[in-house]
């Protein structure tokens, strides 16, 4: 009874962890999903170059004169690109534990969407421009040239808009509130013989003279629109300062703690920036293996 209740408990814990990630498996892993390895950055330095090209490439077929030259050229350097991302992806899934965890995260779906819009393009030709979508994927180059202090900046400007989120909120209703009243009163004050011809176009004029951005395909002829309209320059000049000093101030107010963060991955996570002598995943608790860079573990 004791060594099948042993044996349940070890087939429902390996059942939870999916498959344990050893022999070329543990190596392809290392390779694909850890760059502070030699083998690893070649890997992702490669892997930049390619998505760079394929962009390039498609880039130039959208130019006529070059479509008309080098169309056939164009097509299958985009086959042999699609061929190659689409075996990366798969060998992705493959050395990881849990492929539908990945397939699901930030760069899987990314990886994905790279591949959709080729074999889409068969059924559909115009989904073939969507093959830009690639260079989300340059994402990666914060982690392959030891960038990573400004992932974590990125991280912590991410907190100050959510800690700030709420200050913002209420400050862009009240340029809205402001907006739709100044649009109407513009309305009445200009009306349709000087192109104000509805509320909603008022409102469109009080948007761009807030936002300074001032098209001037409306603008006020009488003196009291003139007037109204100096002062919202005035208060959207002014109002432009304020999200900026909002999220500035919750910046300061975010905590960051220095530490020397790598691209060592937890298999079961797949989160990256744990330390060198980090033996527990800080997110989720799993043992990590040992740590591998340029110089050995």
């Amino acid at each position: 009874m004791k060594d099948s209740g042993s044996t349940a408990f070890k087939q429902a814990q390996q059942e939870r962890l999916g498959k344990p990630l050893t022999g070329w498996r543990q190596k392809l892993y290392t390779v694909i999903f850890e760059a502070d390895t030699r083998a690893g950055k070649a890997f992702d330095v490669s892997l930049l170059l390619l998505i760079l090209l394929s962009v390039a490439v498609v880039m130039a077929d959208s130019v006529a004169d070059l479509h008309v030259r080098h169309g056939d050229v164009f097509r299958v350097l985009e086959i042999v690109f699609t061929a190659i991302f689409t075996v990366e992806y798969l060998l992705r899934l493959v050395c990881v534990r849990h492929p539908a965890r990945y397939a699901k995260s930030f760069f899987g779906v990314v990886d994905l969407l790279s591949l959709l819009p080729t074999y889409l393009a068969v059924l559909f030709p115009g989904m073939h421009a969507l093959i830009d979508v690639r260079v989300l994927r340059l994402l990666r180059v914060f982690r392959i040239f030891g960038l990573s202090a400004y992932v974590s900046e990125y991280r912590s400007l991410l907190l100050a808009i959510r800690y700030s989120a709420r200050k913002i909120f209420i400050f862009l209703s009240f340029v809205v509130i402001v907006t739709v009243i100044m649009g109407t009163v513009m309305f009445v004050v200009e009306g349709p013989e000087n192109r104000f011809t509805s509320i909603p176009t008022s409102i469109y004029w009080a948007v761009t003279t807030m936002t300074t951005v001032g098209y001037g395909d409306i603008s006020p002829v009488t003196t009291t629109g003139r007037f109204i309209a100096s002062v919202m320059m005035l208060l959207g000049w002014g109002t432009l300062a304020v999200p900026t000093g909002i999220v500035t101030v919750e910046m300061s107010n975010v905590g960051r703690q220095k530490r020397a963060a790598t691209t060592r991955t937890c298999h079961e996570c797949l989160t990256e920036e744990h330390l060198p002598e980090a033996r527990f995943c800080m997110h989720c608790g799993a043992a990590l293996p040992p740590y591998q860079s340029d110089e050995g573990p």
